[in-house]
């Protein structure tokens, strides 16, 4: 039996160092995009991240998508 995965939507996320702690780590926060065309190129994706990264406050410091799929029985 072979399961196969449909694209549902993806997300772009970006992550941004918003300060440091008391002990002198970096805290980091997430911004997240919904609802991108399941077959956006990923590098279109990362060059509007890109873009976005423009427009934050903080520094960022990466650059991701996640996926989302549904798994079905073929």
């Amino acid at each position: 039996m072979a399961v196969i995965k449909i694209p549902q939507s993806s997300r772009l996320i970006i992550k941004v160092q918003t300060g440091v702690n008391t002990s002198g780590n970096a805290v980091y926060r997430q911004r997240s995009f919904n609802n991108l065309k399941a077959d956006a190129a990923d590098a279109d994706i990362h060059a509007v991240g890109l873009a976005l990264a423009g427009l934050q406050v903080y520094p960022v410091t990466a650059v991701g998508r996640i996926d989302d799929v549904e798994l079905v029985e073929q």
